[in-house]
């Protein structure tokens, strides 16, 4: 009985909160004076009846909110590692463009599954120092959630290229509202396919890295005929795999918070290519271990 009343009491906050989302914040002030008003005697009340089995519902409140934290605080010193560790464009483009590394492009599409939405991330340099061989076309793939319930499909994609167009470098942004559906490996493949297509053939698209040359590129029907053999030869995703690891010096919360408890969750949570859709045939993770 105790966890249902804790749960009842609880649940017209959560759902008001959502109603309350993207309010005015006189609206928003006024919805935490009503309904923290109501939510400090529920919780009085549970501090009264302690020692006669509240504590239970208190306990497992205090658990989750640990376990959120914890996760919260892993996901942000391990995108704060990304940041600071992504390489620069030039870089790259020092990397495919220079002979003696033996860099060899290989048919098919790769696609490099990051969260950064500029830079390269430090997963692909250590791929591909390891293993100097890549796709003819390469696609840095940014999945990002909106605050918005859906996202139609003609604006679900944002495309840009990423140097000249002969080094067949491109960076797309995937939107999804909180209330999108994410399509089976088939569709999602053709649906980038075509948007990239798409933004070959338009010239309204924003680049993310402008040609220092002025030279006159290859025609966009040539571009297009590369890509149509790219992805008849195949697309492959690459993901990373971060072990996350506190530096050292740290104090001990924080490598028992890192190395247990993010640990722990990350290894029992679904990853990226659960998320994406992708084929497990196709997908390939990388293993790199993540200083905090």
């Amino acid at each position: 009985g105790g966890y249902y009343r804790y749960a009842s009491n609880d649940l017209p906050n959560v759902t008001s909160n959502v109603l309350c989302w993207r309010k005015s914040t006189l609206y928003a002030l006024a919805f935490i004076f009503f309904f923290g008003t109501i939510e400090s005697l529920y919780f009085s009340a549970s501090l009264i009846k302690f020692r006669e089995g509240a504590w239970v519902p208190l306990a497992l409140s205090f658990i989750f909110l640990l376990v959120m934290y914890l996760w919260h605080y892993g996901t942000v010193m391990r995108y704060e590692f990304d940041v600071q560790n992504k390489v620069s464009v030039n870089w790259l483009l020092t990397l495919f463009g220079s002979s003696n590394l033996g860099i060899v492009r290989v048919r098919g599409i790769g696609v490099i599954s990051t969260e950064l939405v500029s830079g390269v991330p430090a997963i692909f340099c250590h791929f591909v120092t390891n293993l100097p061989a890549f796709h003819q076309v390469v696609v840095f793939l940014c999945v990002k959630s909106v605050p918005v319930p859906h996202v139609k499909p003609e604006e679900r994609f944002l495309v840009g290229r990423v140097g000249p167009k002969e080094y067949r470098l491109f960076r797309c942004i995937a939107r999804y509202g909180y209330r999108d559906v994410h399509k089976d490996d088939v569709e999602f493949e053709q649906d980038l396919v075509c948007s990239i297509a798409e933004f070959i053939r338009s010239d309204k698209a924003v680049r993310f890295v402008l040609p220092e040359s002025s030279r006159i590129d290859r025609s966009a029907e040539e571009e297009l005929t590369e890509l149509t053999e790219a992805r008849e030869a195949g697309m492959a995703f690459i993901m990373g795999h971060s072990y996350v690891r506190a530096k050292a010096g740290s104090s001990v919360v924080k490598k028992v918070a890192i190395n247990f408890g993010y640990d722990f969750l990350r290894r029992n949570s679904r990853g990226l290519c659960y998320g994406l859709s992708t084929p497990h045939a196709s997908s390939l993770e990388v293993g790199m271990i993540y200083i905090v």
